[in-house]
């Protein structure tokens, strides 16, 4: 424990980074795990020995949501720094975390989430921890999850302490902080902090100008359907691709992010050869490839993924109408950007890259897929056994970077054959991450179609989820969390691009289109109110 004493305070000072940590931490887990059947006899002959008294963290990854890794490692940072933690793993309803926070004398509360669901669910939990009564700090963290967004949303619930914490190594000063003499001082300025930045929140001066619905939809992507021509895919409906080959996906790997899981920060490859980080990073690397080896030589894990095509017309300003066979017809709702373009900017929508209903010529196309890296879980289980963090953490990214690369190769496969509208297509992977190629594949959830409900449709093209391997969470997370699904633009003018906020005349239009009362709108689309 006093050379973990020593690695926190270097990883403080930025002199070790993560990984190197993470590497003690397996050192230490281990070397407690030898010693503890001594402990544990010494404590049975001698009964007065002194007990231990670390103080006690919990932390969970909130309902709805499967996403783990930066709560894992959030989790080991703060046992190197003589923590104990107790982790409640993914998808914990708000009650369990509470009732297991107060049955085991928490002195913290941490929760995670990736979704944007989730960030509604941390309200949940700091609504519920005031209405208990209780006292413990809550810690926010996670992707989605911002100092803003606590300080507006969250902080406001409960009154005695929520603090955003940014990523792992800010996690320690924070945990030390609320468990010192310093705690009243740290939480009294964090509640003045916050409190000014919901005040400039809602008192901000309106900076942006937004149209009438009707007008941006008026404003659509203009492109001439008369001289138009949709290439028709090689096949209708929905297709599903087993055990697609790892060595191939590997090629397509994204690398910068799988860095940046593990707070590492700089462009692929020159982040090998960094001054500061270059030669932890080249040793990560190092070790993920050699696990890769592995995953791939001894089968951890498959791929499976499927990919589907359908006739589809725009049906309405932002509808889209997708034939499925002879009698069936799903329709697919989009929204509008509303802030006021300049006056050649179309204000965009998805919808705009469909061909219109009353358009001359050939049918237009959707398409659709879904992509997931299955099998982690035993191994998973067994790096835990082991007491290896280390490992289980790098396949947890590994898988992750694979789910990506696989959705990336579908794609290029789609582009180049399956759909064929850019069969000669020769781009290398760097080209491939820059997205120089000609269509489009944006994901539900995300900012061109940010309405996760749409999944529903998504799937139900693509064969439920027993076709797809995917399960999808009441919070419409993807399990396993190694999952990527979107769909598939052809056209040469579709782009990606950020719906951003929407207004009320907007939000009326779309839960009319999709049927909701307002109550089921906003929890579906709150992220997106202006």
């Amino acid at each position: 424990m006093d050379g973990m004493g020593v690695v926190g305070d270097l990883f403080g000072a930025g002199k070790m980074f993560l990984p190197q940590v993470v590497k003690s931490a397996r050192v230490m887990k281990r070397s407690v795990a030898w010693l503890t059947p001594f402990i544990e006899e010494e404590k049975l002959s001698n009964p007065n020995a002194a007990q231990g008294n670390a103080k006690k963290i919990l932390l969970a990854t909130v309902k709805g949501d499967v996403h783990d890794i930066g709560k894992n490692i959030v989790g080991v940072v703060l046992g190197c720094n003589g923590y104990d933690i107790v982790d409640m793993g993914v998808m914990v309803p708000t009650d369990k975390i509470l009732d297991t926070a107060e049955r085991e004398k928490a002195d913290i509360i941490g929760v995670s989430g990736l979704i944007t669901p989730s960030l509604d669910e941390m309200v949940n939990v700091a609504h519920e921890m005031k209405r208990r009564g209780m006292t413990q700090p809550l810690l926010i963290g996670g992707a989605t999850t911002s100092r803003m967004h606590t300080a507006v949303k969250i902080a406001p619930q409960y009154d005695n302490g929520v603090i955003h914490v940014l990523d792992a190594s800010r996690s320690v000063t924070v945990a030390g902080s609320l468990l010192s003499e310093q705690k009243n001082e740290f939480l009294a300025k964090t509640k003045v902090d916050y409190e000014k930045i919901k005040t400039d929140f809602e008192n901000k001066k309106p900076v942006k100008t937004y149209l009438p619905y009707s007008q941006a939809a008026n404003n659509k992507v203009k492109v001439d359907w008369d001289q138009h021509s949709t290439i028709a895919p090689s096949y209708t409906g929905a297709k599903v691709f087993h055990d697609v080959d790892l060595a191939e996906i590997r090629n397509y790997i994204d690398w910068k992010p799988f860095f940046i899981s593990w707070e590492l920060h700089g462009n692929f490859p020159a982040i090998l050869t960094d001054e500061k980080v270059g030669v932890e990073a080249t040793k990560l690397y190092n070790d993920a490839n050699a696990m890769l080896d592995k995953i791939i030589a001894e089968k951890w894990l498959t791929a499976q993924g499927s990919a589907g095509f359908w006739p589809a017309q725009r049906t309405g300003n932002d509808t889209v109408t997708v034939v499925v066979g002879d009698n069936k017809k799903i329709q697919l709702e989009f929204l509008r950007q509303q802030i006021k373009k300049a006056a050649d900017q179309p204000n965009l929508s998805l919808a705009d890259f469909i061909k219109p209903a009353d358009a001359a010529g050939n049918n237009d196309y959707i398409g659709a897929f879904s992509v997931t890296i299955k099998g982690i879980e035993p191994h998973l289980k067994r790096f835990e056994k082991e007491l290896d963090d280390y490992n289980r953490i790098t396949l947890q990214a590994l898988a992750d970077r694979l789910a990506e690369a696989f959705a990336e190769y579908l794609h290029e496969r789609v582009r180049r054959e399956y759909w064929g509208y850019q069969a000669n297509e020769k781009l290398s992977n760097e080209q491939l991450i820059k997205e120089e190629y000609s269509g489009i594949r944006p994901a539900p959830g995300y900012p061109a179609c940010p309405d996760h409900t749409e999944k529903y449709k998504l799937f139900e093209l693509l064969g439920g989820e027993e076709t797809t391997g995917i399960h999808l969470t009441e919070s419409l997370a993807m399990y396993p969390a190694a999952s990527v699904c979107g769909w598939y633009f052809s056209n040469s003018a579709s782009q990606y691009f950020g719906v951003g906020k929407i207004q009320r005349d907007q939000f009326e239009d779309y839960a009319k289109r999709k049927g909701w009362d307002d109550a089921t709108a906003e929890k579906w689309l709150r992220p997106i109110l202006d």
